[in-house]
């Protein structure tokens, strides 16, 4: 009996949860008519076919070349997917697997139907996205709103004559507006974003969308409109079209990009006008007074135009009381980020950079976690991928001894057909000795040998390749390399206040320090928990917050 599984989805803009479960029943009635065993289920609950970041889809893809299933039933081809490229992907996995697609719609997918169905999808989705932008655009030059809502207007909710919610419409929020007055008067008098937003978190007033203020919602940026002093909706003009956003093919993020001036839509809407002109004039002073005093940067200087950590623990470190991060508040100095940007957290202790470092270090080197349990789970570990390994070595050598029995089992079918023996018994036979032959040979050329057995004696291998890289730090040649190195075995770095002093625990990866250390490599991006191995993933925490007293470095202020 085949084995099939059934794919599920419904997107954003069908919001039901019955429409999951109706797939799922038609499907399985047309695999009970077709005899086949379904086996499993992977569903996608309002979200979009446009990406494979799904995680019913990627369950699926990653079941399918481990010979879980056979078929994979769906209602249509564009519930598993709507993007051209995407769908030409999935099927071409599929067909490595040997792993058919059915739809509901299509019947067996082919080449002729990815090639034709994915193009309509395509073509759906921009029609979709042109429509879309018709409206918003056409509300827009009615003084409307196209999309979203601003701090300091409130969305109204009514209906018109045939009974049909009227979009776009609101009004002014009396007390957010008053927030919104009181911001700009105090910017045009020289008061600090940074101080304006400590100022309303301490008084509890609330923020857009019900969050704390900080300097960025207040500031924002000029060139993109966004921001409380950016909004010319509260000079009452309304800019629409001022960015779009397109998704990264790699994340499946969308990401804005800034349109022409050119293409913006302007409207005016003296209704919604908050600030006087003269008001406003006043802060676009002193916002472009604040952007010539800042120092520009310099021609040629290649690394300041790059993203990359400016000190060894750069964006590391985390606040223990609030969660927020740690940052440079002086030149030397590193202090909590939330505190000093909304004033929220009471965590007002403040460390040099260079007495972290050397903890830090000192922790990777000497305590980070207890000699007898990093042993005890080194054995663990090592046994379990060992283990894995051997299994993985057994199956291959024995799918290369089945397809090496394969040819003398055909030559005795052979001579037995010579000899008279029934012909279409034969030839079943042969046919299904060479299908598989053909599938085993495919497996062989396409597998990869397991790694070697790690070493029984990686807690002892452990100790020498830390202190190898503690040493490296102090070479210059080598030093960005063993920087590099100690940010990937690092998750985070949290400071705790306890009994006025700040205790620093660090946290991390087993998995990724042995990886480190049994391959003599520094891990590879992303590498966390990528043993493929039950229970390789999970913290590691030198000094864990129930005893901190025995196990976690304190430093002292």
């Amino acid at each position: 009996m085949n084995k099939a599984v059934i794919y599920a989805r419904y997107s954003s803009d069908n919001q039901r949860d019955a429409s999951i479960e109706d797939q799922i029943r038609v499907c399985r009635e047309h695999a009970e008519k077709q005899g086949w065993q379904v086996v499993n289920t992977y569903c996608d609950h309002a979200i979009s076919g446009a990406s494979l970041l799904r995680p019913g889809i990627q369950a699926l893809l990653a079941d399918a070349p481990a010979g879980r299933f056979d078929i994979i039933l769906s209602e249509a081809m564009d519930r598993l997917s709507r993007d051209q490229e995407d769908i030409a992907g999935i099927f071409k996995r599929m067909k490595f697997a040997s792993v058919r697609i059915m739809t509901l719609s299509e019947g067996e997918v082919s080449n002729l139907h990815v090639g034709l169905k994915g193009t309509m999808n395509a073509l759906f989705l921009q029609d979709l996205a042109d429509k879309t932008r018709r409206g918003l655009r056409g509300r827009v030059e009615k003084g409307k709103s196209g999309g979203g809502n601003s701090f300091g207007y409130d969305v109204v909710k009514k209906l018109d004559a045939q009974g049909n919610a009227v979009t776009g419409e609101r009004k002014i929020s009396k007390a957010e507006a008053k927030i919104v007055r009181r911001i700009f008067k105090e910017f045009a008098t020289g008061k600090a974003p940074r101080a304006i937003a400590i100022q309303l978190n301490k008084e509890g007033v609330p923020g857009p969308a019900g969050k704390a203020w900080g300097p960025s919602t207040i500031y924002g940026s000029t060139k993109r409109g966004n921001g409380i002093l950016n909004n010319e909706l509260y000079v009452g003009r309304l800019v629409w079209n001022r960015q779009r956003f397109i998704k990264d093919p790699d994340t499946g993020k969308r990401v804005s990009r800034l349109n022409p001036e050119s293409e913006w839509i302007v409207q005016d809407v003296p209704e919604m006008r908050l600030i006087d002109q003269a008001l406003w004039d006043r802060v676009k002073a002193r916002q472009e007074a604040v952007t010539h005093t800042r120092r520009p940067v310099q021609e040629g200087n290649v690394l300041g135009s790059r993203k990359r950590p400016r000190h060894l623990l750069s964006g590391l470190v985390k606040c223990g009381a609030c969660g927020g991060g740690f940052s440079m508040i002086s030149k030397d100095l590193l202090g909590c980020s939330t505190r000093r940007n909304k004033g929220t957290c009471d965590n007002g202790m403040n460390i040099r950079r260079d007495r972290l470092e050397a903890a830090v270090l000192k922790g990777l080197k000497d305590h980070l976690i207890r000699p007898e349990s990093f042993k005890a789970f080194c054995k663990e570990f090592t046994e379990e991928i060992n283990r894995d390994r051997m299994e993985q070595s057994a199956t291959l050598f024995a799918q290369r001894g089945e397809f090496e029995s394969i040819d003398p089992k055909l030559k005795k079918l052979l001579d037995a057909l010579y000899a008279g023996a029934d012909t279409a018994t034969i030839a079943t036979e042969m046919r299904k000795l060479e299908a598989r032959q053909a599938e085993l040979q495919t497996i062989l050329e396409n597998a990869e040998e397991p790694p070697p057995l790690l070493h029984p004696s990686m807690a002892e291998m452990y100790a020498g390749r830390i202190k190898s890289l503690y040493d490296t730090l102090h070479e210059e040649d080598a030093h960005d390399e063993a920087v590099n190195v100690i940010r990937d075995l690092i998750d985070s770095i949290i400071l705790v206040v306890q009994d006025d002093r700040l205790i620093v625990e660090l946290v991390g990866d087993l998995a990724g320090f042995l990886t480190f250390v049994s391959t003599n490599q520094k891990p590879a991006t992303g590498s966390r928990g990528g043993s493929g191995i039950a229970g390789s993933q999970f913290p590691m925490v030198a000094g864990a917050r129930n005893h901190r007293d025995q196990h976690s470095l304190a430093v002292p202020i």
